[in-house]
């Protein structure tokens, strides 16, 4: 296989990776390739899928997450191993950045203090404790069920949410215990204490760079120079700045390879109003393209559903199905068929588009008086003919409502689109919400609030000028 002419290097949702894969960003660019940074795709599996079906061809992983997640069923016992393994999937991986990332619970110090707990061991004789992990920890095998079994834990109080969220929890005294990365800045910042693991619990977790096989070999020697350049006190700084700081992840990047690899890297930081375009641009594309889909589709299923009392029965079973999936699972179901990006999330706002057309197509000509048809028919008019000229323009204000509904749908949940690398206006308020920045979450939901507003008032004019005059 040869490279695409642009290397696109992934990132999972949480700062430091979005800070590795920054890194990686700059590197491929400075060995003179064209590089793109599709930030913030979700979990492990997200990201891995991606990389197998050649959407991302680089992101920053850790041996100990390959080891329990994506090999578990290898009992891989040593980097070696781990190395031969990814050689079989047709991977590359980096040597070590130079520092562990483990895994660690961690609570507030006063309360740990309060109930004497500095042990991981010490949390089975308080289980009224209230945990609160991270969403893709509460089903990894080197998360809550391998803990709560190693350490034979009796707590029922336990929920999943997002990483940043739970330190908010914690501050707030609502959560009690938590999941953290050994190098996130928050432990210091919220003044957390961490619980050892006394029963050895968590493997290493070395930061690395995964790479397709693929990948030309100058970016990879080029993203070799990270090998144990960055030390777990230089990675929490890195952190610290940005989610403390609010600087941007390209620019701790750059000056991070200006200083220790001497790489005359510059950073790409656009200003808002560039952002909020670009964003713009995304979620209408995203949400005309599913909503014109939907409307070449629903609006003729409805009309034989109408006529075909059988058929119809079926169809608005199967949408009925489709509307009650929840978006995000609806969109990862979809990567191993049609990877990261537009794809997956227009296909799954065309779904959620459908019922509301279709419903309000059936409707529109179940309410035309029956004298109307009646007359019609006695004009000698065919049935196709009665369709065109009298049944849909009697219809049309039916029809058009329920296009309107599904297209304000499709603005807010075209929102989610930025966990599978769509962009839009989801991914200024996944940043804001990992960086716990309001201004930024307000950058991509005011816009979107926007958006529906003025979607709602250019269907209500269409509907006056065209639909009404008629």
């Amino acid at each position: 296989m040869t490279q695409a002419a642009t290397t696109v290097i992934g990132s999972k949702a949480f700062t430091e990776s979005v800070i590795l894969g920054e890194l990686a960003t700059q590197l491929t660019e400075e060995a003179g390739y064209d590089a793109n940074h599709r930030r913030q795709l979700g979990g492990t599996r997200v990201l891995w899928s991606a990389l197998v079906r050649g959407d991302i061809h680089c992101y920053p992983e850790y041996t100990g997450t390959l080891r329990t997640e994506i090999f578990a069923s290898q009992a891989i016992g040593n980097d070696d191993e781990l190395r031969e393994a990814l050689a079989r999937e047709r991977m590359w991986t980096s040597a070590s950045l130079g520092f562990n990332n483990t895994y660690v619970l961690g609570m507030r110090r006063d309360r740990a203090a309060e109930l004497g707990i500095t042990r991981m061991s010490q949390l089975a004789d308080h289980p009224a404790l209230r945990f609160g992990f991270s969403n893709e920890f509460m089903e990894r095998a080197d998360g809550w069920p391998g803990i709560r079994s190693h350490y034979r834990l009796p707590q029922k109080d336990v929920r999943g949410l997002s990483h940043d969220l739970a330190y908010r929890g914690l501050e707030s005294r609502s959560l009690d215990l938590t999941d953290l990365y050994s190098t996130d800045a928050e432990i210091v910042h919220y003044d957390l204490t961490t619980l050892a693991d006394d029963a050895k619990f968590f493997p290493v977790y070395d930061a690395i760079i995964v790479c397709r096989n693929d990948v030309s070999a100058e970016v990879r020697e080029s993203l070799n120079r990270l090998g144990g350049r960055i030390d777990a006190m230089a990675m929490t700084k890195m952190n610290a700045r940005a989610a403390l700081d609010r600087e941007p992840e390209s620019q701790i990047a750059a000056s991070f390879l200006r200083e220790q690899l001497n790489v005359a890297a510059e950073a790409k930081v656009e200003s808002r109003s560039t952002r909020i375009w670009q964003r713009t641009r995304e979620h209408l594309a995203m949400v005309a393209i599913s909503l014109g889909l939907a409307v070449l589709v629903a609006v003729p299923l409805g009309i034989v559903a109408f006529y075909r009392r059988t058929i119809g029965r079926w169809v608005f079973g199967i949408a009925d199905v489709l509307q009650t999936l929840p978006a995000l699972a609806l969109l990862v179901f979809l990567i191993p068929w049609l990877g990261i990006g537009y794809a997956p999330a227009i296909v799954a706002l065309f779904l959620y588009s459908v019922l509301p057309i279709l419903r309000n197509t059936h409707t529109g000509l179940a309410d035309i008086p029956k004298d109307l048809r009646e007359s019609a028919e006695a004009l000698g008019l065919p049935r196709m003919a009665r369709l065109r000229y009298v049944e849909l323009p009697l219809s049309a204000r039916s029809i058009l409502a329920g296009i309107r509904t599904a297209a304000v749908i499709n603005v807010g949940t075209a929102t989610l689109g930025a966990l599978i690398g769509a962009g839009g206006y989801g991914q200024p308020i996944l940043t804001g919400i990992r960086l716990d920045d309001t201004n930024l979450i307000l950058e991509g939901a005011v816009p979107a609030a926007v958006l529906a507003l003025v979607v709602q008032w250019a269907f209500g004019r269409v509907e006056r000028r065209w639909v009404t005059a008629k």
